[in-house]
This record gives C-alpha cells, sequence and structure tokens, in this order.
C-alpha cells in the first residue's frame, strides 16, 4: 500500500478535540486561593498559552517565584480540583467532534495523546460519553514520558503501520517529527506552526483531508 495511506489517527486533546480552557482556569484559581503565597488570577488565555506543555513544566512557567515545596503544594491541590471541575462542568467540544468521529472509527483506529495529567483524558471520555471510539490513550503524567515517547509506544503497542499525529502547537508537530510520524495541523486550536504541514480549519474538513492523502 503506498506510505501515505494512514491506518491510525493519534489525536492531540487540547486545542484539537475540545476547549476546557475557562473550566482550568476556574480550577487553579480555586486551588491558588488556598494558598497566601500565590498571587496570581489566571485566565482564559494563561491557560492557552501553556498549552501542550508537560504538567510539571506548566507550573514552573506560570508560578517562577515559587519554591519547589510551594509548587508541589499548589500543582497537588490545582490538579485535584481541575479534575473534580471537568467532571462537572466539562468542557467545549470543536464542532462535529462526534459526527467526524463516527465516520473515521470504521476506517482507522483513533487514540490520544497529551501532555495532560493522569485522569485527564479519561475525564474527557466519560463526560462525553466517547470512550467506544478510541482503542487506547497515552499521557504525560501516567509515565513522565514526552508527547514523541507516548506517541511512540503507542505506534509499537498497537503495531500500527502508517499513524498520522493531529494537534495544534508547534510543540505538537515537534514530537510527531521526533516520533518520525506524520502530522496534521489543527489551525482552529491553540497555537500555530513554523513548518509547511497539511491543516484543516475544522473537525468536518479531516475525513476529506486524510482520503485525500491516500
Amino acid at each position: 500500500m503506498p506510505h501515505t495511506q494512514y491506518d491510525s489517527l493519534i489525536f492531540d486533546l487540547d486545542g484539537t478535540l475540545w476547549d476546557s480552557t475557562q473550566t482550568i482556569a476556574d480550577a487553579w484559581n480555586a486551588a491558588s486561593a488556598q494558598f497566601d503565597f500565590v498571587d496570581l488570577t489566571l485566565t482564559r488565555q494563561d491557560i492557552r498559552n501553556i498549552a501542550g506543555m508537560p504538567y510539571d513544566a506548566i507550573y514552573l512557567k506560570l508560578f517562577p517565584s515559587l519554591n519547589q515545596e510551594q509548587r508541589q503544594q499548589l500543582q497537588k491541590t490545582a490538579a485535584r480540583l481541575e479534575l473534580e471541575y471537568l467532571q462537572e462542568k466539562g468542557g467545549e467540544l470543536y464542532p462535529q467532534l462526534q459526527e467526524t468521529l463516527e465516520m473515521l472509527q470504521p476506517k482507522y483506529k483513533l487514540f490520544i495523546v497529551s501532555n495532560c495529567q493522569s485522569g485527564y483524558i479519561e475525564t474527557f471520555l466519560q463526560f462525553f460519553g466517547l470512550q467506544p471510539y478510541f482503542t487506547d490513550i497515552a499521557c504525560y503524567g501516567d509515565q513522565r514520558l514526552p508527547k514523541s515517547e507516548n506517541i511512540r509506544s503507542v505506534v509499537q503497542r498497537h503495531h500500527l503501520q502508517r499513524p498520522v499525529y493531529i494537534g495544534d502547537t508547534q510543540g505538537d508537530y515537534s514530537a510527531s517529527e521526533q516520533a518520525g510520524v506524520p502530522f496534521i495541523l489543527a489551525r482552529y486550536g491553540f497555537g500555530e506552526v513554523e513548518a509547511q504541514v497539511p491543516g484543516m480549519e475544522s473537525l468536518a474538513e479531516l475525513q476529506g483531508l486524510v482520503q485525500a492523502e491516500k
């Protein structure tokens, strides 16, 4: 078969399948309010700006003045509240996600690989009842592995021959390059990619795009 004929689609989560930035900002602000050493109110845009970074690195970037113990206290509380808030409020699915998954699943194995904490992808899937569409997931929080290694591990674990990674940031593109996997850009997401790569303006374009690559 031609090497451009995909057998599987591996998705990033934030900025690609949904936007949970407001819920996360609310949760992290609630966590910050519990500590007198934090004086920062995060906005939705602040969360978008750090989307795709490894979970631990986010706190180094957002709270550089905290010592390690303070940062760990805040991170532990924020992580717990983040999942609680998401379980209650969810996030915003990008338009036509479920319809797109329904069309893709009979033809491709579907996966999610994200730099999030453990339990985050599961919360997304459970909130919207999307578990049946995906074969497997992997995240930074489970093994503390970079996204490139998690992409590679999914490829190896499921013996994928022609996978493609779909994401929205330069970090996503770099991870796919390091993993040796082609990349499709979700241009509607949070970031930009400098390289010339195939892209889509909405999820509704994805089926046609992967078919065109065959």
